[in-house]
């Protein structure tokens, strides 16, 4: 997540201060990545250092404004024409955790995928219903367009990314399960594997947990 650009993306619209970018921001993205005053504050320092933005002045409570300068623009314009860096991916935990798991002791790795899939496939319930919820304020004309349409694609991109997450729990289950039959063969050992097939494709239905809670409290109301 680039703070420093969603920042300067906010300014563009004209000069704010600080606890009204956090507020912007997360009305951008339905709280998704939640910001403090202390990370906005400190970016925008950043940005002012690098001539990104400069201070415009006080509101009349006496808050102090920024602006985003040409260097700025520039900036934005660059970060929007270039494509996000996949290289150096992040850090996923639920990868780290599966590869710690296999061959760790006293550790049922199927037991490990399916209360993760449990949990995958109730956020995706969470983020489906806040998509509906957001379409419906879009179309009946109640709601901010442009923010809801923003955390529209958000949503919509939590919901793909979830998706392809219970996918690819099906898929490793399954994988444990072929590796564990050639163990069983005199093939890859099968100790933090469990036999048996692998269940059906997850699919969103069941019941919902609060996985995606922190979204669903935002949007509610």
């Amino acid at each position: 997540m680039s703070i420093r650009h969603g920042l300067l993306a906010l300014l563009e619209r004209g000069p704010r201060y600080g606890s009204q970018l956090r507020t912007e921001f997360e009305s951008r993205t339905g709280a998704t990545w939640p910001l403090n005053v202390g990370q906005v504050y400190t970016t925008l320092a950043r940005l002012e250092r690098d001539g990104l933005v400069a201070p415009d002045g006080e509101d009349a409570a006496g808050h102090t404004l920024y602006a985003i300068t040409d260097g700025g623009r520039a900036e934005l314009r660059e970060w929007y024409e270039r494509p996000v860096d996949r290289t150096n991916p992040p850090r996923d935990e639920l990868a780290i955790k599966l590869a710690m798991a296999v061959g760790a002791p006293g550790v049922d790795i199927r037991a490990v995928i399916q209360s993760q899939r449990h949990a995958t496939i109730g956020a995706m319930q969470d983020y489906t219903r806040l998509k509906a919820q957001a379409l419906a304020a879009i179309e009946s004309g109640r709601a901010h367009e442009r923010d809801d349409v923003a955390w529209l694609l958000v949503l919509e991109q939590l919901i793909f990314q979830t998706e392809a997450e219970a996918r690819w729990l099906d898929h490793c289950e399954a994988r444990l399960v072929r590796l564990a039959a050639l163990g069983t063969a005199g093939g890859a050992p099968a100790s933090s594997s469990a036999a048996g097939p692998p269940p059906p494709q997850a699919t969103a239905t069941g019941p919902t947990n609060g996985t995606a809670g922190t979204a669903a409290r935002t949007r509610r109301g």
